[in-house]
Parts: structure tokens; C-alpha cells; sequence
């Protein structure tokens, strides 16, 4: 009896399943018991899963009557395992809820810690993906050996399902290399399959061709026939990705996903059978037998998506319009619940990945400018739910804190020529410290759906909305005026990516030397451009009116202020009309005025002087007073908060994006801990406007409007420090003087240092 789980855990399968067939003739009641939970574990090891799920029901009920809990904890945590992996996630989650209890009332900690575990990989396969992190995080600090190489597969999983395949390939080659030195063979090929899924998910194609392979053959070797053809799924979904479209492929597909069915792995054969779909509708052939039972299927959100997305394209190879934009609509609902069970913001933009394919699908198919409209309001609210603040966390206050005192002491290194790689090192670990437990926390459980275009209709209020949309290689706008809607193409996202980049790039140069003539001569060429471009066809709905902007993701980084139709014009931009709604409705702040400045510029004090004279009452933090924990809790509850400071933008991950205070770094993590956060916010800084993740728009002044806060002051470009607090002054001076932050900041006169300052959010 006590073989068989040795014996699969090295990967000996037959050997396992013949001990256990040995001792069942022999062992009688407490012992048969303990034998049927080592079978289960084996089977579902095997990858045969029905007869996992048998064994283990039969002794249940004894169990449950008997005096052993540390049997019934076992029986249920395996056969909760097998249902997981079967697709009952339902099921699972009762079963191993359920050994939880039984091994908590039982002081069974090491148990407990596996229960936990295997219901954190469940809750992965649901796509609730912050609990899941949580679960493995508790989980953790009880197990050794196999079960702790098995866990970190499991989170190594659970992050390729949350679209950081990247961030999952370091922890599964430590998990392997932990398996490999411990003889864990089974985990070994268990590992090689994950790695090829991470690979797939990065783009690597032919890479998790060749690993997946690896895995078939290992499995193999081990007799552990239902995995393999989880390997073949594997191998099925990486020649699509490389481009693949045969015959040959169709009929894998469809033969695989019947086996996978059979074998008990019913989410695998859905996607199969998504893939042989896909190959069909390439060759003009029918998909519907191959579709009609997965719309409704449960599973991964990745899996849903794609099912719907096939879903869609067959209907619209029949014509049928308003069959496939009702399956477009259908895959993005599956993509905003998932988006809505996740609490850090970025899983939450990670989730709009899934539904790339599918949104251009529908907005290729959108006919309308209400049509249009919904779709891409709809696409948006997927990348960019808004965002709760939970009970704070400790542990992760404590990492922001360490990885605050490095910064200063990495930028001290660097500035005296140090190397600073050994300090490089140990951020990269503190940031990854934070990340992990940002990710672990819950959401609200409110939903958030788009908007309605008749709710924006009437919030507009004299003003324009344009919302720009990329179809395709083109850009085109949704006007709304006066009740009127109306869509215009306005020419290829490719010439207007490039004029932005000219723009960009000679504000740049003009914030570091203002005489540079030819920079000066490239800027005023690209904004003509651009605002020919943009905002030129729109003239004549638009009119004079205050506008709102909605741009795409990759727009989001232009310094609107610069084009000439917007010269003096009041405007705002935000991620999308469903969160401009949302900033308009915050309600006012009856809290204080915070002006704060941080170290290393030199008219910081004079910008701050300016500002005190108009809010003479205002809570002001300066020079060693301005550390970054202090500033964070003085935003707390603020109706108008000015912070004047160094500016940095992280690429590639925004949200340590940051504004250097006395002590160090106030970052973007930093603003998580705000239970009410200022409802204005001005940030006088380089880039502090500036955002990543596409349509989720991360970054600083994105976060601050996610949190609640109802308008964000701030640069997408770099500015020039001489001629800042001036044009602080002018602006809030009509500020104080009851102007809106958006007509405020249209009176005060632009010059290109101050350019790239734009009002965001409700305005």
C-alpha cells in the first residue's frame, strides 16, 4: 500500500497500480480505506481519471463515518485533485473544502497545506487566479519536498493562465531542477509540459513543439497514457500557432479531442475541438458539429473565449451578423467576469489579452457608430475594470518599504559609478516580493459592466465625446454631440503612431534645450499633422464644444495640448467613456489642500511658494518632511493634492512608476494603500502621465483614476523645471478661482516645456 505513492511519484505508474492490486485482496477496513486514496492518487497520475474519481468514491462514505481523518483528508484531497483536472471545478472545490476542515479540526498541518494546494490549482482552473495565489502562498509554508515542487507547479501554472507565461518560466526550472535532484520523475514530465504551455504562451511555437515532445516521450516511459494525450493537445495548439492549417491537422484535432473526452479531460477536447474548428472555417468547410455543444461550457476564460471567438467566425462565414456579434459579445462577457474576479490591476489588463483575436473579430463586423461604440467600450472595460482598495497587507508594506531604502542606496551607487549589479539583483527580488502580494488580493465582487451609450448621451452636457478606435490597420472615431452619433475613418493607426513618436521625441528635445531650432521645426510639423489627422475631419460636429477623448491604448502617450484644433480648447482624456462616467460621478472631498515637493530641483521651492499663497490653509510637505509614507498618507482623504518632483516611468512594468521623495521613491504600488484618494490630483513631474498595458493604462496618473480619484493633472512628456512653477501658478490660480481643472488649465498659456500636461478623467 504505502508503494504505490512512492512508485508514482517516480514515475512507475504500472508498478504502482500492480502493488495496489496486490494489497486490495489482503487489506480490510481502515487499511483498504488508505489503499483506495493512494489508488485514486496513482490513477489520476495515470491520467485516468474516471477510474481515479471511482476508486476514491467508494471508500467516501466509510471514511467519512470512521475514526481516521487522516484517510478521509487524503481520499478527499486526491479525489478532489481528479475532479479538478476533470473539469468539475464545482466539485473539486467542495471536496477539498471539505478535507480543509477535516485536516484543520485534526492539528493534520502537512495535510491541511496539500488540501490547500490542490484547491489553490483549482481555483486557477476557474480563473480566480488572486485566490489561487493566496491559497499556494499559505500552502507553502507547510509543505517540503515533492509537495512543494508540485505547488510551485501549480503557481507556475496559475500565472501562464493569467497571461505572465514570462514570469512562470523561472519558477518552472526551479521547480524541475528541485524534481530532477530528487527523483520526482513524474513531476519531471509534469513540469515539461507546463514549460511548453509557458513557451506557446510566450510565442515560442516551435520551442514548445520540441518540449512538448519531451513530455509525450517521458510520459510514456511512465505508462501514463491519459497525460500523453494531454501532450498531443499540446503539440495540437503549438502547430496552429506556427502557422499550420492541413487537412492532416484537422483530423488530429478531431480524433484527439474524441480521446481526450474519453479519457475524462473534457476542458482539453473543448479546445481540441476549438482548433479542429478553426482549421475547418480556414478551409471553408463547416464547423458548426464540431461547436455546438461548447458555448455553454465551463472551464479556463482562455478556453471560453476561444470556443466563442470560433463560435463567431462560423456564424459569420453563414452571414449571419447578428449571430456572430451576439458570440463577440458573449466571449467578452466570459472576459470581463475573469477581468472581475482578479484584484491586481495588472492581472486585470493582462486578462484583455485573451480577447484580442475576438475584439478585432468584433469591431471588423461593427457596422454602425452604435455598434462601434459598444464594442469598443465593451473591449475596454475588459482590459480596464475599475479598481477597490482591500485591507492593507503587512507583509507587502513592509517589501515597499526595503525596496524604497534600496532604491536611494542603487542611486547613490550608480551616481559614484558603480557597477550596481548585485543591488540590481536585489530589487528585481523585492519588486518581485510586492508583485506577488499585490496579486494575491481579493477584488470587491462588484460588477462593472460598459456603459450605455443614452447614460454618456446624457452626462455629456454640452460637451463632445470623440473616441478613437483602431479597426484593423485604421483609425477610426465615434463622435457623440448633441445626442448625435457618428463614425468617420480618419486614416491608417500606422501614420499616426508615427507622428506621435516625431511629436514626442521633439518635445523631448525641446525640454532639454529650448533654442533647439530643428527640434522646434519637427515638433510644429508632426502636432500640425497629427491634429490634421485626428481631429481635422471632425470639425464640423465637434464645433468649439469641451471635448472628452477617448484614445486607443497607443495614443494614450500624445501630447494632445500640442495639436492646433485644441490650442485653448478645454478637453480631458481618459482610458474610456465608461471610466470618464465614473470619474464624474466621485463625489467632492470636504478634506485639505497637500502641496508637496520633492528633492533635486531647483524651483521646487518657488513653485511651492506660489502655491501657499493661494491655499494658505494648505498641509504643505517639504524637504526632509516630504518622505514617501508621509506624502502617501497626507493624499489620504485630500480634495486637492500638488506634488512637485522628479518624475520616473518603469517600462514594462508601470507600476513601480514613481516620484522621488525625501526618503525615496513614492511608487504607483504605494498609491494601493489609499483608502480615499484626493479627488484632484496635480502631478508636476516628467512623465508622470505616462502609461503601459495598452488600454489598461497603467502608470500613475491611470492608477490614480482607477482608485477614484475624479481628475489627474499630469505631463506624458518630460517638462522643463524653470518654466513649471509659472505655469503651476496661472493654473491654479483659475483653479482657486472656481474654473473646472479642465478650463483652467486650457486659459494658461503653453509653451513646449510645459506641453505635454494634460487634464484627465472627469476635467
Amino acid at each position: 500500500m504505502n508503494l504505490v505513492g512512492l512508485l508514482a511519484a517516480r514515475g512507475e505508474a504500472g508498478a504502482a497500480l500492480a502493488c495496489a492490486a496486490a494489497a486490495e485482496p489482503v487489506l480490510r477496513g481502515l487499511d483498504a480505506d488508505r489503499l483506495a486514496a493512494n489508488t485514486a492518487c496513482a490513477l489520476a497520475r495515470a491520467g485516468r481519471l474516471p477510474e481515479a474519481r471511482e476508486a476514491a468514491a467508494q471508500a467516501l462514505r466509510k471514511l467519512r463515518r470512521g475514526e481516521d481523518p487522516a484517510a478521509l483528508n487524503g481520499l478527499l484531497t486526491n479525489l478532489g485533485l481528479a475532479q479538478a483536472l476533470g473539469g468539475d471545478l464545482d466539485g473539486a472545490e467542495a471536496m477539498l473544502a471539505e478535507a480543509i476542515a477535516v485536516g484543520e479540526a485534526s492539528g493534520l498541518a502537512h495535510q491541511t497545506a496539500m488540501a490547500k494546494a490542490n484547491l489553490g490549482f483549482a481555483m486557477s482552473r476557474r480563473g480566480d487566479v488572486s485566490r489561487a495565489l493566496r491559497l499556494f502562498a499559505e500552502a507553502e509554508r507547510g509543505l517540503v519536498g515533492e509537495r512543494l515542487a508540485q505547488c510551485r507547479f501549480d503557481q507556475a501554472e496559475a500565472l501562464i493562465m493569467a497571461g505572465l507565461p514570462d514570469e512562470a518560466r523561472p519558477l518552472l526550472k526551479d521547480a524541475l531542477a528541485a524534481a530532477a535532484a530528487n527523483g520526482y520523475r513524474c513531476d519531471i514530465a509534469d513540469g515539461l509540459l507546463l514549460l511548453a504551455h509557458a513557451e506557446l504562451a510566450s510565442g515560442e511555437a516551435v520551442r514548445a513543439v520540441g518540449t512538448a515532445e519531451r513530455a509525450r516521450i517521458k510520459f510514456a516511459e511512465q505508462e501514463r497514457i491519459g497525460w500523453m494525450l494531454l501532450a498531443e493537445h499540446l503539440l495540437l495548439r503549438a502547430r496552429w500557432a506556427c502557422g499550420e492549417r492541413s487537412p492532416l491537422l484537422y483530423r488530429t484535432a478531431v480524433a484527439t479531442a474524441d480521446r481526450l473526452q474519453d479519457g475524462g479531460w473534457v476542458v482539453a477536447a473543448a479546445d481540441a475541438r476549438v482548433v479542429a474548428a478553426r482549421v475547418a472555417l480556414s478551409q471553408g468547410r463547416p464547423a458548426g458539429h464540431l461547436l455546438s455543444t461548447i458555448g455553454s461550457m465551463r472551464g479556463p476564460a482562455s478556453v471560453r473565449i476561444a470556443a466563442w471567438h470560433a463560435i463567431a467566425l462560423e456564424r459569420r462565414a453563414l452571414e449571419d451578423h447578428k449571430g456572430a456579434m451576439d458570440a463577440v459579445r458573449a466571449g467578452l462577457e466570459v472576459a470581463e467576469e475573469h477581468a472581475e474576479a482578479l484584484g491586481a490591476l495588472d492581472l486585470r489588463a493582462r486578462a484583455a489579452g485573451f480577447t484580442t483575436e475576438l475584439a478585432d473579430l468584433g469591431l471588423g463586423l461593427a457596422r454602425s457608430a452604435q455598434e462601434l461604440f459598444a464594442m469598443e467600450e465593451r473591449r475596454r472595460a475588459v482590459a480596464r475594470p475599475a479598481r477597490v482598495r482591500p485591507p492593507r497587507d503587512a507583509e507587502r508594506a513592509a517589501a515597499l518599504t526595503a525596496l524604497r531604502a534600496l532604491s536611494v542606496e542603487h542611486t547613490a551607487d550608480t551616481a559614484r559609478g558603480g557597477v550596481g549589479s548585485v543591488l540590481s539583483r536585489e530589487l528585481a527580488v523585492l519588486e518581485a516580493r510586492v508583485m506577488a502580494h499585490t496579486r494575491r488580493r481579493a477584488p470587491d465582487g462588484l460588477a462593472r459592466r460598459s456603459p450605455e451609450l443614452d447614460d454618456v448621451v446624457a452626462a455629456l452636457d454640452g460637451r463632445a465625446l470623440v473616441e478613437l478606435v483602431a479597426v484593423g490597420g485604421d483609425l477610426h472615431a465615434v463622435t457623440v454631440a448633441d445626442g448625435r452619433v457618428r463614425r468617420r475613418r480618419l486614416g491608417t493607426c500606422a501614420a499616426a503612431a508615427h507622428h506621435i513618436t516625431m511629436a514626442r521625441l521633439a518635445l523631448r528635445h525641446l525640454a532639454e534645450s529650448a533654442d533647439d531650432a530643428q527640434a522646434a521645426t519637427a515638433f510644429t510639423r508632426s502636432r500640425e499633422r497629427l491634429g490634421r489627422h485626428l481631429l481635422g475631419p471632425l470639425q464640423l460636429e465637434l464645433g468649439d464644444r469641451e471635448l472628452v477623448i477617448a484614445p486607443p491604448g497607443r495614443l494614450h502617450g500624445l501630447p494632445w495640448a500640442a495639436l492646433p484644433p485644441l490650442a485653448g480648447r478645454p478637453f480631458t482624456v481618459v482610458p474610456s467613456a465608461g471610466a470618464w462616467l465614473r470619474a464624474a460621478a466621485v463625489e467632492p472631498v470636504a478634506g485639505p489642500t497637500v502641496l508637496a515637493g520633492g528633492p533635486g530641483l531647483r524651483h521646487t521651492a518657488r513653485e511651492l511658494s506660489v502655491l501657499r499663497r493661494l491655499y494658505p490653509r494648505a498641509l504643505v510637505l517639504d524637504g526632509p518632511g516630504a518622505r514617501a509614507e508621509a506624502v502617501r498618507d497626507a493624499l489620504d482623504g485630500a480634495a486637492l493634492a500638488h506634488i512637485a518632483a522628479h518624475g520616473e516611468f518603469h517600462p514594462g512594468n508601470a507600476l513601480f512608476s514613481r516620484l522621488r521623495m525625501a526618503d525615496g521613491p513614492l511608487m504607483v504600488h504605494d498609491l494601493d494603500e489609499l483608502s480615499t484618494p484626493p479627488r484632484v490630483v496635480v502631478l508636476s513631474s516628467c512623465d508622470s502621465g505616462r502609461a503601459d498595458e495598452g488600454d489598461a493604462v497603467l502608470g500613475m496618473a491611470g492608477v490614480l483614476l482607477a482608485l477614484g480619484t475624479a481628475t489627474v493633472i499630469a505631463s506624458v512628456t518630460p517638462v522643463q523645471d524653470e518654466v513649471t512653477p509659472e505655469f503651476m501658478a496661472a493654473f491654479h490660480a483659475a483653479l482657486a478661482g472656481g474654473r473646472s481643472p479642465a478650463r483652467a488649465l486650457a486659459s494658461v498659456r503653453r509653451t513646449p516645456g510645459v506641453m505635454g500636461f494634460l487634464c484627465m478623467g472627469q476635467g
